[in-house]
C-alpha cells in the first residue's frame, strides 16, 4: 500500500476527517489530502507529528513493520533495570535453543496470564 493510502487508512480508523488532521498538523486541509493523494510527502517534522498523533512509530508509518509501539511504549520501565526496548533486543540476540526455550515461556505465561484474568 502507498504511503498516502495508508494515511488516509489510519485516519479513517481513527474516524477523523482531514480537517480534524490538518488542525493538529497546523496546515490546509488541502495539504493532508495531498499527502493522501502522494502528491506530496510530509517533511521529516511532520512525519514524527504523524507519528505522534496516531500513536505509532516511524517505522509503522513507514510500513517497515507491523508493530504499532511508538518510542514511550519503548522506553516503558518494566523493572528499576530493564525497558520493553531492553527485553526486545535481548530477545532478539537469543541464539536457537534459548528463543524455543522462551516460546515454550512466553506460551505458558499467556496461558497463565488467561486463566488468572479471563476475558
Amino acid at each position: 500500500m502507498e504511503f498516502g493510502e495508508f494515511l488516509a487508512k489510519l485516519r479513517k480508523e481513527r474516524g477523523i476527517l482531514q480537517k480534524e488532521l490538518a488542525a493538529y498538523l497546523n496546515m490546509t486541509v488541502a495539504t493532508v489530502s495531498n499527502y493522501e493523494k502522494g502528491v506530496h510527502t510530509p517533511d521529516l517534522k511532520t512525519f514524527v507529528k504523524l507519528a505522534d498523533f496516531y500513536d505509532v512509530s516511524t517505522d509503522y508509518l513507514l510500513q517497515r513493520t507491523r508493530y504499532k509501539a511508538n518510542i514511550s511504549t519503548l522506553n516503558k520501565r518494566l523493572s528499576a533495570d530493564y525497558t520493553v526496548s531492553d527485553l526486545m533486543n535481548t530477545t532478539l540476540e537469543l541464539d536457537r535453543h534459548n528463543t524455543d526455550a522462551l516460546l515454550d515461556y512466553y506460551e505458558l505465561l499467556t496461558m497463565r496470564n488467561s486463566i488468572n484474568h479471563p476475558k
